[in-house]
């Protein structure tokens, strides 16, 4: 597959759906924070009321959902789910702000991708700009550490909740070609509710449903990260890889405000620096990327 041939308006439309998501995935961070149940816990509820609900929105469209939509959405439901799960737990391990940075690294690992499987542009510019970055997350983390809600293990965990993401990325683009959105969202959380179901049992000792309260707090998450992630879906088509993935550079920044603002946390200055160097080299990447749409020009 090569590069995506969009009219400017299609661009305008998808980046802006795209930022959108990333808007919902940093709030949905700070909701999680507050959510008085275990992180495995909340991603497997979650999920599957999201595989309840989308599931009623697709045959309340008149259309359903089939075998051939399941199995291309698959492999992506396993990934997802797996870092959502992980992902939540991190987040009840360490700083939001240490947690979600690392998620930011996202860009990073999928440049190699973006250039095999979709044909899209890799050079010198972006490779150096990557390394920029590397240096601003390295100030981030050292920031992070001294924060006392900061943890080695929640960090670690959110290495491997960002390995799982890259890996979602990359293949829901590649089954968007084929499942539409809302089918797609709906597949993503019907396998990804029977990945996480026995983890989920194991964890909690049995079946624990959750309380009236932490049900609302559930359908929160579906309804703000979880349009988050319709959103990206419905955007693959119409952005680049490379660009989708770098706009979630804005996911740190909009977290670590809303940790300081709704849950306490602090944020030093060198913090304040890493997460500069991060936006501003990356903000480079997104103009200059997004200005290849319809173009034969390289970075």
């Amino acid at each position: 597959m090569t590069d995506v041939d969009l009219s400017p308006r299609d661009a305008r439309i998808g980046l802006g759906a795209a930022s959108l998501a990333v808007a919902c995935w940093a709030t949905g961070n700070i909701m999680v924070s507050k959510v008085p149940l275990p992180g495995l816990q909340i991603a497997f509820w979650r999920i599957l009321l999201g595989a309840v609900v989308y599931t009623a929105f697709v045959y309340a469209a008149g259309r359903r959902i089939t075998r051939q939509h399941l199995r291309r959405s698959a492999l992506t439901g396993v990934a997802i789910s797996l870092e959502i799960a992980v992902f939540f737990v991190a987040l009840k391990s360490t700083t939001v702000a240490s947690a979600t940075v690392i998620g930011s690294l996202v860009p990073l690992l999928l440049m190699g991708v973006a250039a095999r499987q979709f044909g899209e542009r890799v050079t010198k510019f972006l490779v150096g700009i990557s390394v920029v970055c590397l240096g601003g997350v390295a100030l981030v983390m050292s920031g992070a550490s001294s924060s006392s809600t900061w943890s080695l293990r929640g960090d670690l965990l959110a290495v491997v909740a960002l390995l799982f993401f890259a890996a979602y990325f990359a293949l829901a683009k590649l089954a968007r070609e084929d499942v539409p959105a809302l089918e797609f969202q709906a597949c993503l959380w019907i396998v990804g509710s029977i990945t996480l179901f026995p983890i989920a049992v194991i964890d909690a000792g049995g079946i624990d449903v959750p309380s009236a309260s932490n049900w609302a707090w559930l359908a929160g998450l579906l309804a703000v990260p979880g349009t988050g992630h319709l959103l990206m879906n419905w955007s693959h088509p119409r952005v680049r890889l490379a660009i989708s993935s770098m706009l979630t550079l804005a996911v740190p920044v909009l977290s670590t405000i809303g940790g300081v603002i709704f849950l306490d946390q602090s944020v030093g200055t060198v913090q304040v620096i890493g997460i500069a160097v991060v936006l501003a080299a990356l903000s480079m990447v997104i103009r200059r990327e997004a200005q290849l749409v319809g173009t034969d020009v390289e970075v």
